[in-house]
């Protein structure tokens, strides 16, 4: 109104006003996530070195594991006192199939976990062919136990690279291979660059199915002695899970493994079952002993087997 200046002066004083400040604000911001970044790792060296919770390495890693596998009068506990397992015992002997089925909660997924020695019991033991499982070297004890979970974790790579996890002992020509007897090299080759196809974070370019497939085939290639599957076909469609079926058979020959199931379908084949609940073995036997008994199992089963007609 003074004629001191142009609107359009005024206009970009605004404008570079807010220029001005955007940065000083985006430092004080990286600021306060450093200040986070600082706390928070300091959390994770504090448990680092707590004493506490070192993990005792082993030394066995020469021997050949079998795939013998017993529990005795194993209980744990996430939070002490607390009891999530209580005096599990049970054997699988080598290349035999175990199948655990039970209510949602009812440790099924720890014992597992236990193989694996992701975590460490309070009470009792877990033999590997004989061994403590604790006396074998960790690395050594996890490159013969392969997990393949429901929930499958696709890194944002290649899917040769997922395979692989970029071990040079595991060739593309394997790879292959093992994907043409699981059934999955077709729907490979059929995707942008095939088995160079780069995949999103979690898979998420593929459907369900195809990440499990291509977990099968991680599985498989790493040869494992130890073979686990974690409800590895309860979220795909029928078309799949039939594919899966077969792939699993596949995997599973001539290998001890452990399968834990809600599809009592998947499992009738199994060696022996477990029934838990609430920590606890309730029954144990094959199929038809279990259907035979009359007990839990055959609840499970007919529920299920309701659902299915329905």
């Amino acid at each position: 109104m003074q004629n001191l200046a142009t609107y359009g002066e005024i206009v970009g004083f605004i404008i570079w006003i807010e220029r001005l400040f955007r940065p000083i604000r985006q430092i004080a911001d990286k600021f306060n996530t450093l200040q986070m970044g600082l706390v928070a790792s300091e959390r994770i060296y504090q448990l680092l070195d707590d004493k506490r919770y070192a993990v005792n390495e082993g030394a066995i890693q020469d021997d050949e594991i079998r795939g013998n596998i017993e529990f005795k009068d194993v209980h744990f506990s996430y939070v002490e006192n607390e009891w999530i397992l209580k005096g599990i015992d049970f054997k699988v002997e080598e290349g035999k199939m175990l199948a655990i089925v039970g209510h949602t909660g009812a440790g099924k997924t720890t014992i597992i976990n236990l193989i694996n020695r992701l975590y460490e019991i309070q009470k009792g033991e877990i033999l590997l062919d004989g061994e403590r499982i604790d006396q074998y070297e960790l690395s050594h004890l996890r490159r013969n136990v392969a997990v393949v979970l429901q929930d499958v974790f696709l890194f944002s790579d290649t899917i040769i690279n997922n395979i692989a996890l970029y071990n040079p002992d595991v060739s593309r020509e394997k790879i292959i291979e093992v994907s043409k007897m699981v059934g999955a090299h077709e729907f490979i080759n059929e995707l942008p660059g095939g088995y160079d196809y780069h995949v999103q974070e979690r898979g998420a370019t593929l459907s369900t199915g195809q990440r499990q497939l291509i977990s099968f085939i991680r599985a498989l290639v790493a040869n494992p002695k130890v073979l686990i599957l974690d409800e590895a076909t309860s979220s795909v469609d029928n078309e799949t899970e039939e594919l899966l079926q077969r792939a699993t058979e596949l995997m599973l020959k001539g290998r001890t493994s452990i399968v834990i199931a809600h599809r009592l379908s998947t499992i009738q084949k199994a060696d022996q079952i477990l029934v838990m609940e609430k920590g606890v073995i309730k029954e144990t036997g094959n199929h038809q002993e279990l259907l035979e008994h009359g007990g839990l199992y055959k609840k499970l089963y007919e529920l299920q087997f309701a659902e299915l007609v329905s």
